[in-house]
């Protein structure tokens, strides 16, 4: 799987809840695209992961 960019191995099936949690990210603080689309944080934790996927992960900065 492509993940902002850097390949990343899966090493089981996953959901991108369950990818999220084990790489420490606050879900309330990012923004997901799977493959082009923006995934709804609703749908994290049925949405399946696996190798031919891309993952762009964005963080909220505030600022101003």
């Amino acid at each position: 799987m492509r993940v902002n960019g850097d390949w990343v191995r899966l090493d089981r099936e996953q959901t991108l809840l369950s990818y999220l949690q084990s790489q420490n990210l606050n879900i309330d603080t990012i923004a997901v695209e799977l493959n082009g689309d923006i995934i709804l944080k609703e749908t994290y934790a049925k949405t399946r992961l696996n190798d031919e996927d891309v993952l762009e992960i964005v963080h909220f900065v505030g600022g101003g």
